[in-house]
């Protein structure tokens, strides 16, 4: 019930793209880093005081069932602030135009290398459910009987499959006749802020998972000790998260990227060097500071994913959030299979591949064309 549940609540995940196109909207290019941090901060700063106050919560109702009535009070909240969301939040500015996609069902793409490039990319994302699909299946935890294991696994592939029919249906027309130049994004800026949200959020949403018990087990805490010294990590967002997103803005996307991504790589090289013999003290410091380099990455990327294109925001958003969950999948289950000083040591050989990625990102500057109902071409600010 649980893993059903957790699934099911990954749909709801699927609300923050939505946020950060909005966003996108209502702020300038040279302000729409911080406030898309601060965004992102407070999601995930979210997570980790819930992790902190839910326990309270279930024993101020007391009983056996007071963590029902904990997590039940979330949801009611969840509830209650879906219709404050509809009556105040709006799309865009006054007089603002909410530029969507020409075409739904795959992202554009104009150019013929970039329609493989895609279809490249596409593949990481349902690689991770198969993985995810053998964890649950007969020869792990069991989960899943053999034959619901080989229908998903055959479920995924007609899937991608499906997909590249669309991705065909809304592209085909690049190999017919050039996209004019007024038009035209490269994908490859796509492709490398998916691979920096891998390396940035999908090392936190591993790292959280795994913390506590790196703590308790390094330093022999109690759990709730342990607990409490490991939710440090994702507490760091409200600070790092806009930080990460007002040094892009102040200082250059790319510069900031690649500044920040480094000392993501330095942080986890230092925690894979952590021992009892280490003062707790200097361990929990070497923590949190990792912890701000990773989270001020994914400001920084966020800060770059609204100046793609335009009326393409969701969906680069989304395929950079779903990317970031690919990196959780893909280092828990390295972990999975080594001991936690060779899985920080495996994010940090990781975050440099995506450092060399980096460098071919290209500043975003100038305008990017979009075009109105009446066919009038707008000129929006990108750098």
């Amino acid at each position: 019930m649980l893993a059903a549940t957790r699934f099911a609540l990954g749909f709801v995940g699927a609300g923050f793209v939505i946020g950060i196109r909005m966003i996108g909207e209502w702020f300038p290019a040279r302000q729409v880093g911080v406030a898309e941090g601060i965004y992102g901060g407070w999601g995930n700063f979210g997570s980790a005081a819930a992790a902190l106050s839910l326990p309270t919560i279930a024993l101020a109702f007391g009983g056996d069932d007071g963590w029902r009535y904990a997590i039940a009070l979330t949801g009611a909240i969840a509830f209650v602030y879906a219709f404050v969301y509809y009556k105040l939040a709006r799309n865009t500015p006054k007089g603002s135009t909410y530029f969507k996609p020409k075409k739904t069902g795959a992202m554009e793409v104009t150019s013929k290398g970039d329609f493989f490039f895609y279809l490249l990319m596409n593949i990481p994302m349902y690689a991770a459910l198969a993985v995810l699909t053998w964890k649950l299946g007969p020869h792990n935890l069991k989960m899943l009987p053999g034959t619901v294991t080989v229908s998903i696994y055959s479920g995924l592939v007609l899937l991608y499959l499906y997909q590249t029919s669309q991705v065909w249906r809304i592209n085909g027309h690049v190999f017919k006749k050039p996209v004019a130049e007024l038009h035209r994004y490269k994908f490859k800026q796509v492709a490398i802020l998916d691979l920096a949200y891998f390396v940035t959020f999908g090392s936190e949403l591993a790292v959280v998972s795994m913390l506590p018990l790196f703590f308790k087990d390094t330093f022999d805490l109690s759990i709730v000790e342990a607990g409490m010294l490991a939710s440090g990590f994702a507490f760091m967002n409200l600070i790092a998260r806009p930080g990460g997103g007002l040094f892009s803005d102040r200082f250059g996307r790319k510069k900031s990227l690649t500044i920040l991504i480094s000392g993501l790589a330095i942080g986890y090289y230092l925690l894979s060097h952590i021992t009892p013999e280490w003062p707790l003290a200097l361990a929990v410091i070497a923590t949190m500071a990792c912890s701000f380099f990773v989270q001020a990455g994914e400001g920084a990327v966020f800060a770059i994913v609204p100046l793609v294109k335009r009326r393409m925001t969701g969906q680069v958003a989304g395929m950079a959030g779903a990317y970031g969950n690919v990196g959780a999948v893909t280092f828990l289950t390295i972990f999975s299979f080594t001991d936690p000083s060779h899985f920080f040591l495996v994010i940090a050989a990781a975050a440099i591949v995506v450092l060399i990625a980096v460098q071919f990102l290209d500043e975003p500057e100038g305008h990017t064309a979009e075009v109105l109902d009446d066919g009038t071409v707008q000129m929006i600010d990108v750098g």
